[in-house]
């Protein structure tokens, strides 16, 4: 998922307790899955049981898509990178998400290709290329992402790689087009064993500031990982800009990513 991919933890029994996803296909809601449920923070103390995988069959029409992504909560110009800022495990990083003039065909849709570049204390530590495109209802689709995981300047890991269309992977809505509080959690990622992301919406009118300045009408999202529940994010997205601010768990570790400045090409 954008920042960068994490690494996945390809696994079928992980200590959750009981997680019901009750997915279905896209409904009338400008092509949200119809129902699901997100599990909450990892339970201090519960049994081992099997993630039971959502039947989810979202209906991709190429002519109700298009690369073009404007979304005010999740816009992806042309030429403009966002840079982020802040620490992992107390150690600093730096994301650089760039929005490139290239597109991909994936199932039959255009998508817009971004580059994530995160270096830790100056080193690369991931390199990944996103595909996104939104439907004609407004919603920021998610087909997939190459990513590639670095030590000491070589590639180590290309774990949490995924497309639509290979392997069983489908599309996930990242940002929906009316985000409102109180429905179902929605899948961001799918792949089966590697990438089950999910997202619910928590409100949709905080006040946050970060250092590239303050912003209003903050949708607040809570991202997790039925595959890794120790992943756990509250996520923040500002209209017009995107994403502003992350903060949870990741791989074990604190981390927390602001938006420090927006580059615009020429």
């Amino acid at each position: 998922m954008p920042e960068a991919a994490h690494r996945r933890r390809v696994r079928w029994t992980i200590a959750l307790g009981v997680v019901a996803l009750a997915l279905g296909g896209c409904g009338s809601d400008g092509g949200r899955p119809a129902a699901g449920a997100v599990p909450g923070p990892a339970p201090t103390s519960t049994l081992p049981t099997s993630v039971k995988l959502p039947d989810y069959q979202p209906k991709i029409d190429p002519a109700n898509f298009t690369d073009q992504v404007t979304n005010p909560y999740f816009p992806l110009k042309r030429g403009t990178t966002t840079v982020h800022t802040g620490s992992r495990g107390g150690v600093p990083r730096r994301s650089e998400f760039t929005v490139t003039n290239e597109t991909r065909t994936i199932m039959g849709v255009a998508c817009v290709v971004v580059r994530d570049l995160v270096t830790s204390n100056s080193a690369l530590v991931e390199s990944t290329v996103d595909w996104f495109a939104q439907d004609l209802q407004g919603n920021v689709w998610y087909f997939g992402e190459d990513t590639k995981e670095y030590t000491n300047g070589a590639v180590s890991s290309t774990q949490g790689t995924w497309e639509a269309g290979v392997d069983g992977a489908l599309p996930g809505i990242y940002m929906q087009a009316h985000p409102r509080p109180g429905g179902p959690a929605y899948l961001q990622e799918y792949r089966p064993g590697v990438a089950v992301d999910m997202a619910k919406i928590l409100r949709v009118d905080k006040t946050l500031k970060v250092p590239s300045g303050s912003y209003r009408n903050v949708v607040e999202t809570y991202d997790t990982d039925p595959l890794n529940p120790s992943k756990r994010e509250h996520k923040y997205y500002a209209p017009g800009v995107g994403l502003v601010r992350a903060v949870g768990i990741v791989d074990g570790e604190k981390e927390i990513q602001q938006l420090s400045s927006v580059l615009k090409a020429g």
